[in-house]
């Protein structure tokens, strides 16, 4: 008989960086907005290389929307939680793949008369890389890509069948609890 043992770690931490965000899609002009996110994660090894980390962010998205020949900062803030499954190699740099659920908290549309602009639930989908160092100590970049659309209103100036699309830079800090 024969038994195998994997390795098994957690441990949890801070995460926080910058988004840059845009709509894809619809019949809206727009420009790359900047932003930023922070919150924490937690992280469950098992095997040698594999792990799943759940993160719960507060995270800005938006874009620069121009119509009727104005432009205006649409901006969203949401409660993001992606849980990505990685893959980490013994020399620290990691790839990284999972949804992403994210949660409308408050909106900014000025001069617009649609109420309600975003959605209250945002599906996505998220890819990257990075390194993390045998401390815990991280960089990384991921691209998340919007599913749903992003508001479901009428209008008729706003073709609504746009969705999200992030660029996200991270820095992090994974806090070993049990480390086999």
């Amino acid at each position: 008989m024969t038994i195998t043992s994997f390795a098994q770690t957690f441990g949890f931490g801070p995460k926080a960086g910058v988004n840059l965000s845009n709509y894809q899609g619809g019949n809206i002009q727009t420009e790359a907005k900047a932003g930023y996110h922070f919150g924490g994660m937690l992280n469950f090894g098992f095997g040698n290389v594999f792990s799943i980390q759940p993160e719960v962010l507060f995270s800005t998205l938006g874009a620069k929307v121009e119509s009727s020949g104005s432009e205006a900062d649409f901006k969203i803030n949401y409660l993001t939680v992606p849980v990505m499954l990685k893959f980490r190699t013994r020399s620290g740099f990691y790839l990284e793949a999972g949804p992403q659920a994210g949660f409308r908290l408050s909106e900014s549309v000025p001069d617009q008369t649609i109420d309600h602009f975003a959605k209250n639930l945002d599906i996505s989908l998220g890819a990257g890389l990075g390194y993390q160092t045998n401390i815990g100590l991280g960089i990384g970049v991921r691209y998340v890509a919007g599913l749903s659309k992003v508001g479901d209103f009428s209008s008729q100036e706003i073709n609504p069948d746009f969705k999200n699309s992030v660029i996200q830079g991270s820095l992090f800090w994974v806090i070993p609890i049990v480390k086999e």
